[in-house]
């Protein structure tokens, strides 16, 4: 099953808009974004999945940043828990998923 497939938005508070800007430039709508752009990898965060179950995101906005997200979902709405722009390895890894996903 899609973990995407029952989620119906985002849920945001000024803590995590505000957190994700000052600490890397990333804004709530690049985050949103990432989530209608393909490719979109998605994986279980297994080392922080002790609460709840938290996935990374690697993906794209819009003006084609490329960003790691951290994640969960809570009453069927994505939570951003980190986001920042992807380091030299998620970046390959995702610059190769894309390359295999053109038309």
């Amino acid at each position: 099953m899609n973990i995407l497939s029952t989620v119906n938005g985002f849920e945001w508070d000024e803590g995590n808009i505000t957190k994700n800007w000052e600490s890397h430039g990333v804004t709530h709508i690049e985050c949103e974004d990432v989530f209608f752009n393909v490719p979109l990898i998605i994986n279980v965060d297994e080392p922080y999945s002790i609460a709840e179950t938290r996935y990374y995101v690697l993906g794209k906005t819009n003006s084609r940043r490329l960003l790691f997200l951290v994640f969960t979902i809570r009453n069927n709405k994505i939570r951003i828990i980190s986001a920042r722009d992807m380091n030299r390895k998620e970046r390959k890894i995702y610059e190769q998923t894309e390359k295999h996903t053109e038309i």
